[in-house]
């Protein structure tokens, strides 16, 4: 026979304090996002483009690039397609693996990061960095990094 374990609900603290991460995670989401469609460019384009840009030779295998945005394969596959039918990125075959294949941001690409980065740096300040005292912003990374730890390696070990 199983032996049932007590589940520990969360205390009134701690459900306002996981509630309010909740609403700020998808708010600020949500206006970013909004803040760059004047740009044609949704978070996960920004998010891909930030990577590529700061890669070595612009490029990263899409595996690596997959892993870095959490994308399944398959989505980041279709993502790609969208930013090479826009111009923004191309694909090429890897010559050390016929079966591998790197993402490559293009000219228009990197002529869109330096347009669109300095908006998109405004936007989080303006609704995230500017809104809290620097000590609370160090408390608040400080406090975050175990959770962001913990979570990189859980998904290490899948």
């Amino acid at each position: 026979m199983e032996t049932e374990t007590a589940t520990l609900w969360l205390s009134d603290d701690e459900q306002r304090a996981w509630r309010t991460h909740l609403d700020v995670n998808k708010l600020l989401m949500h206006q970013l996002e909004k803040d760059l469609q004047p740009f044609g460019l949704t978070n996960n384009d920004y998010e891909i483009l930030v990577n590529l840009s700061e890669s070595p030779e612009l490029r990263m295998r899409m595996s690596d690039l997959a892993a870095a945005t959490l994308q399944s394969k398959s989505r980041l596959s279709h993502q790609i397609t969208r930013m090479e039918n826009a111009g923004l990125v191309r694909r090429e075959h890897c010559e050390s693996d016929r079966r591998g294949l790197y993402a490559c941001l293009t000219d228009e690409g990197s002529d869109t990061m330096r347009r669109v980065a300095p908006h998109h740096v405004a936007s989080v300040r303006r609704h995230f960095i500017d809104l809290l005292p620097a000590a609370e912003l160090e408390a608040l990374r400080e406090s975050l990094a175990p959770v962001a730890d913990h979570l990189r390696d859980q998904r290490s070990r899948s």
